[in-house]
């Protein structure tokens, strides 16, 4: 037999094994071929960095024909997807409860001031946690504004130039720094990293090294080996937490309005909800390399993707948001902007705490469960 010829026999022998491990592993062909298509899918449909359907409350103190052709103005936008209230208060209340972005106020002597020389008043309230959404939201206000004052003087209106004079005012986020949004935001993927990355290869290492055998024929119950488990890479957590928030408060300068026994109890919610997912995942697969890539697809990607921290989830489609509630990082980079930029918000904080908590019990009680099952097996 020639060189060349054993060259290609021994290539041949080479990739027929290396086919039959990938077709053994299927974990090799989602990573190949799944996960590209979910990124592509997520990316190219699901994320847009356009903020749409805003939702945001129209207040007209002013019932002349003007001021509510105005205000249907804002509602034909595709833009925003407004409520109509006569009163502020109730629009403020709900700008603080994060159920509005905005408030465009078009006051009482709008009508009477449109065909004088002195522009008529509108007061756009913007919530600026999110500042590079409120510059967003602020374009399309005037946008709107605009297109209106240009389609009454298509009618041979006598308006003055420019009608209206727009008041802005952005809460949370005065000086409007986007850095006083992405730090809090941050926090969420630190924890993620060391809740559901590091756990998730506690078990499955025990498993790949052999070592669990030599565990189960100690006196050691299954309810300390989990807690032994959990409880180092918990207290980790709320150290990270701890210094993200020290450095960012400090070093970075972003105010801090909550209380700091809220954002303990609520970081501790969400740090078990991510460690019950971790542990899921190593009880689930017993290979190192494999149990990180699926938490790395099946918990920090959605939690960079799919948590409101980088895109709009309002701006998603409907499909997306739905997903998203199944991510414990949506609820926390709520609750940190709220502590962070708006303070004790509890319209806010307990929905959003009461479904970490939720999601801790269910993930804990399904880890507990599979690793049961291993050890009985």
């Amino acid at each position: 037999m020639t060189p060349r010829a054993l060259f290609f026999m021994r290539l041949r022998g080479i990739l027929r094994k290396e086919v039959l491990q990938i077709l053994r592993d299927p974990s090799s062909i989602a990573l190949a071929i799944v996960l590209p298509l979910v990124l592509l899918f997520i990316f190219g449909y699901g994320l847009s960095l356009d903020a749409e359907n805003v939702p945001i409350a129209v207040v007209f103190k002013d019932n002349g024909s003007a001021a509510r052709d105005l205000a249907a103005r804002f509602d034909q936008s595709s833009y925003f997807k407004t409520i109509q209230l006569k009163s502020m208060a109730e629009a403020m209340s709900l700008l603080n409860q994060r159920r509005i972005d905005g408030i465009a106020h078009i006051q009482s002597d709008f009508s009477s001031r449109l065909f004088s020389r002195n522009p008529s008043p509108v007061q756009v309230i913007v919530n600026g946690i999110d500042a590079n959404r409120a510059r967003l939201i602020q374009g399309y206000a005037r946008g709107v504004l605009q297109k209106w004052t240009a389609l009454r003087q298509a009618r041979g209106e006598q308006v003055a130039v420019p009608a209206v004079k727009v008041s802005q005012r952005i809460w949370f986020n005065e000086a409007a720094v986007s850095r006083n949004f992405l730090v809090p935001g941050l926090i969420t993927l630190i924890m993620t990293l060391i809740g559901i990355l590091l756990t998730a290869l506690v078990v499955a290492r025990e498993w790949e090294r052999g070592t669990m055998e030599a565990i189960l024929v100690t006196p050691i119950r299954r309810i300390d080996l989990l807690l032994g488990k959990v409880l180092p890479y918990f207290i980790l957590g709320m150290l990270g937490m701890g210094l993200s928030v020290l450095v960012g408060t400090t070093l970075f300068h972003v105010p801090f309005r909550g209380s700091f026994v809220a954002l303990f109890f609520l970081s501790a919610l969400f740090m078990l909800a991510s460690l019950g997912f971790g542990l899921l995942i190593s009880a689930a697969i017993r290979v190192q390399f494999v149990a990180a890539q699926i938490s790395i697809v099946a918990g920090f990607l959605p939690a960079f993707f799919l948590s409101g921290l980088v895109f709009d989830l309002e701006s998603t489609p409907r499909f997306i948001q739905i997903v998203s509630h199944a991510v414990p990082a949506r609820y926390f980079v709520s609750i940190s902007h709220t502590l962070f930029m708006a303070g004790d918000v509890w319209p806010v904080l307990l929905p959003n705490a009461l479904a970490l908590a939720v999601m801790a019990i269910l993930f804990t009680s399904l880890a507990f469960r599979k690793i049961t099952k291993r050890l009985e097996g």
